[in-house]
C-alpha cells in the first residue's frame, strides 16, 4: 500500500470529486486494477466486444463480517458476478466496480479487499474497467458495500435456460454444500462455534467453459448462492413443469458444516454458497460431464444427486435415508442475514 496512506481513514473528503477523491481512485484503484480501461479515469470504459450475444448482470454484496475464512468481500464480490454469467454459458469478460465507503473505514482495509478483487479478477480472467466511489457519514453504512455489474459473451449454439430441464435429467454439483453459509456463521464472534469450515467462495467460469466443450446437452445451471441448492432447484423445476428427486445419501456435505446446521437447526440445502453450482445434464451425457468436472480443482468432488421426472410438476422431493420422501420447497424467510 502506498506509505501516504498507512494508518489513514476514509474521511468525508475522499467522496468529494476533489483532490483527495482523484488521489485515493488513483493510488488505491486504478493502479491496483492496472488497464488501459481505466488509467484513462474517464467516466466511462469503451471496449470492442467479440461476436455473439451479450450476457449482462448486476450484483451488490454486504457480507458481515468484511474477511471470512476462504474469502473477502472484495473476493465475494468478483466470484458472486463472474459466476452468475459463467452459469448462462457466458464468457466473462469485463466488471465494474461500485463502492459505499463509510467515513472511518481503515484505508489499509479497502487496499486489501481491492487486491483481493484484482487478484480474483486475474484468477477468472476477466478485467475490472471502470468504477465508482462514495463517502457517507459514520453510522450511514457498515464500512464497506460493494456494487458489481458484469459483461460477458454468449457463443452461438449454447443456449442454457432454467426452463430447459427434461425428464431423465441428471443434476449435478460440483462439490460440497452449505460451506459459505457455515463459514459465516462460524465467523460472526457471537454464535461462538468452533468449527474448521473455509467458504467454497471460488469462481467458476473455468469449470463451465470445459464442460460446454464436451457436452451439447446442459440444459440448465445455476450457482447455488442465496436460498442454496434446495432453492435453485425449485426454480428450475417450476420454471421447466418437471419434478426432481434428489437422493439424501448423494448430497455432498462436509461433516463441520453438517455439525453446524445440526447444533442450529439448520439444512445445508437452503445455506449460501459461492462456488457451487448446479447443473442440468442429459443422461447420456452425465457421466462424461461428471467426469470433466472431477478434472478440475472447482470441481474435484462433484457428483450426481439427483434425477428430473415429470411428475408431480415442480416440486422438488428428497428420498431420505429411512426410505421415505418429502418435500424440499424454497427457502422461506432467511437462515442468515447479510451472507454476500
Amino acid at each position: 500500500m502506498n506509505k501516504k496512506y498507512q494508518n489513514k481513514k476514509i474521511t468525508m473528503a475522499h467522496g468529494s470529486g476533489g483532490k483527495a477523491s482523484s488521489d485515493l481512485i488513483k493510488d488505491i484503484f486504478v493502479d491496483t486494477f492496472n488497464n488501459d480501461y481505466l488509467a484513462t479515469m474517464e467516466d466511462q470504459a469503451r471496449f470492442e466486444m467479440p461476436k455473439g450475444r451479450l450476457a449482462l448482470t448486476t450484483d451488490s454484496f454486504v457480507v458481515s463480517p468484511l474477511f471470512f475464512k476462504g474469502g473477502d468481500i472484495g473476493k465475494l464480490a468478483v466470484t458472486g458476478t463472474v459466476n452468475d454469467l459463467a452459469v448462462s454459458g457466458a464468457k466473462p469478460l469485463y466488471l465494474t466496480c461500485g463502492l459505499i465507503l463509510e467515513e472511518g473505514l481503515p484505508i489499509a482495509t479497502l487496499d486489501k479487499i481491492i487486491k483481493s478483487m484484482q487478484k480474483t479478477a486475474e484468477e477468472a480472467g476477466v478485467k475490472i474497467v471502470c468504477g465508482d466511489t462514495k463517502v457517507v457519514e459514520k453510522g450511514s453504512a457498515d464500512q464497506i458495500f460493494i456494487n458489481t455489474a458484469g459483461v460477458g459473451v454468449i457463443d452461438e449454439g449454447i443456449e442454457v435456460h432454467s426452463y430447459q430441464a427434461q425428464t431423465g435429467d441428471k443434476i449435478i454439483v460440483n462439490g460440497f454444500i452449505g460451506d459459505h453459509g457455515a463459514a459465516i456463521m462460524q465467523s460472526r464472534a457471537e454464535l461462538a462455534i468452533s468449527a474448521d469450515i473455509a467458504s467454497d467462495c471460488q469462481v467458476l467460469n473455468h469449470l463451465v467453459e470445459k464442460i460446454l466443450s464436451v457436452s451439447n446437452n446442459i440444459h440448465a445451471m445455476r450457482d447455488a448462492t442465496r436460498g442454496g441448492v434446495a432453492t435453485v432447484l425449485n426454480e428450475i423445476a417450476n420454471d421447466s413443469k418437471v419434478s426432481i428427486i434428489i437422493k439424501e445419501d448423494s448430497l455432498p456435505v462436509r461433516t463441520p458444516t453438517r455439525g453446524v446446521c445440526e447444533i442450529l437447526g439448520l439444512d445445508p440445502l437452503y445455506l449460501a454458497n459461492e462456488g457451487t453450482l448446479v447443473c442440468v445434464v442429459a443422461a447420456i451425457d452425465a457421466d462424461k460431464v461428471l467426469a470433466t468436472m472431477q478434472q478440475t480443482k472447482e470441481g474435484k468432488d462433484a457428483c450426481i444427486i439427483g434425477t428430473v421426472t415429470n411428475h408431480p410438476e415442480g416440486i422438488v422431493a428428497l428420498s431420505t435415508l429411512f426410505g421415505g420422501t418429502k418435500i424440499i420447497d424454497k427457502l422461506i424467510g432467511d437462515q442468515l442475514p447479510r451472507i454476500c
